[in-house]
């Protein structure tokens, strides 16, 4: 079982720019995030959840085409950590943003997918306006 824990969400300006940032504690013989597909996740009001980024065990990643050039997953094996820049905010990228993991290292073509992913974090609001 992994736990998550999203931070970093918030209020910007169209145009401005905020960091989110997914710590994850480890149980079991999976520990760590060399062995994980980790994604972020957002859903709007009123609106279904979509996958926004995601990485794999050796670093792959892979964006819905609406944040391509302006946000970018990264991570940091060593604090168990995956982040999510995000530049050029929009008021279109107002919603409530989820860390997830997925025990499979490879995040493939199916990466934007929710129902592969079996941990999820309890969100973070971003709002643009």
């Amino acid at each position: 079982h992994v736990q998550l824990v999203e931070s970093g969400g918030g209020s910007a300006q169209a145009g401005g720019s905020l960091r989110l940032s997914c710590r994850a504690s480890f149980g079991g013989i999976f520990g760590s995030y060399t062995q994980y597909c980790m994604g972020w996740f957002r859903q709007g009001a009123g609106l279904q959840r979509e996958g926004v980024a995601a990485i794999s065990s050796v670093g792959a990643t892979y964006y819905v085409d609406s944040v391509k050039g302006r946000f970018t997953i990264s991570k940091d094996n060593a604090k168990n950590t995956v982040f999510l820049q995000m530049n050029s905010l929009k008021p279109e990228d107002t919603a409530m943003y989820y860390c997830a993991a997925d025990r499979t290292s490879f995040c493939g073509g199916t990466w934007y997918a929710s129902w592969r992913y079996g941990d999820w974090g309890q969100g973070t609001q971003v709002t643009v306006s």
